[in-house]
């Protein structure tokens, strides 16, 4: 078992490490990050996402056993995240709002793909597309809506309608996912040499997202509401992917899907959580510092579930 820690996770976490070092010692700027990642996840990642829906079988891949088990889970860690903090903590609401946000959003793409791809080959991607087709849809659908109804207190339903709508479709990642969807469904064929050009881009995709990634986490200091972060951690990290693995051992769901599903749940927080808690500007300083600790800490617990799952 110590051979898939070193063999899968550490690899891509070394990309990471990479990027934070460079980062951390001024030889890769902030603008630099910043730029690195404005192409990864604005247009490589998108890029990567439409080729494999375009060409995914849908019938095969959207198995309802599989999205029910996990958005059921990240559903109820939502609700634990919300209510945990307005109980727990004493938090408003707004806030709670916010850290319910990070307890949703796991890391699919950047950590959830590469970790899943060395574990398993690229052959057993199938199960990671058909969540991701749906994750950002689902989990800002779910958190901005919940934050404009504590906002506006039940009034407003053509604002909150609105700015659901409008965050949803400036997302270049939900984008990709509706324009390979639409070849996809359409029968049209890609050319050639458009197929070709996009796949060089997507192979630049994760690498540099990952590298990226460190260079981001940079500038996230844990400081304060430890207790909340380590709360957040705990859902991220155990409370989902044990939730989904119980769905999905009863609903018979087969093992590419479930391990695909299991080791999504057991991604760290996104730093889409921060994104989300920077726009409300809630809860900023949680979810800044549960990105940071719970990607660092997700080193041992997805090397805990790869040994479950076998």
């Amino acid at each position: 078992m110590l051979q898939s820690l070193i063999d899968v996770i550490l690899p891509v976490f070394l990309v990471i490490g990479a990027g934070y070092t460079a980062t951390r010692t001024g030889y890769f700027k902030e603008a630099h990050v910043d730029g690195l990642m404005k192409f990864t996840q604005g247009f490589a990642i998108p890029c990567l996402l439409f080729l494999a829906i375009a060409h995914l079988d849908l019938s095969a891949s959207f198995d309802p056993r599989l999205l029910a088990s996990f958005y059921s889970a990240a559903a109820l860690c939502f609700t634990a995240g919300l209510f945990g903090a307005r109980i727990i903590f004493g938090r408003d609401w707004e806030d709670c709002v916010a850290i319910g946000f990070c307890c949703l959003f796991s890391n699919s793409v950047l950590l959830g793909l590469p970790i899943t791809e060395r574990a398993y080959g690229p052959e057993n991607l199938t199960g990671n597309y058909a969540i991701i087709a749906f994750h950002s849809p689902f989990c800002y659908g779910v958190g901005i809506t919940v934050m404009e109804v504590v906002r506006n207190r039940g009034h407003g339903g053509v604002r909150m309608a609105r700015s659901v709508l409008s965050a949803m479709f400036k997302n270049a990642l939900i984008l990709g996912i509706a324009l390979g969807f639409l070849v996809n469904l359409s029968g049209l064929a890609i050319p050639a040499v458009v197929d070709e050009a996009l796949g060089l881009i997507t192979r630049a995709a994760l690498p540099g997202a990952l590298f990226a990634l460190g260079g981001v986490l940079v500038k996230y200091k844990p400081e304060g509401d430890l207790r909340t972060i380590a709360y957040v951690c705990c859902i991220s990290l155990m409370l989902h992917p044990s939730l989904v693995w119980v769905f999905g051992k009863s609903t018979g769901l087969p093992q590419d899907l479930f391990r695909s599903g299991v080791l999504n749940a057991a991604m760290a927080p996104g730093f889409n959580a921060y994104i989300f808690a920077n726009m409300y500007g809630r809860a900023k300083r949680v979810a800044a510092s549960a990105v940071l600790i719970g990607t660092a800490s997700s080193i041992l617990t997805v090397w805990l579930w790869l040994t479950l799952l076998g």
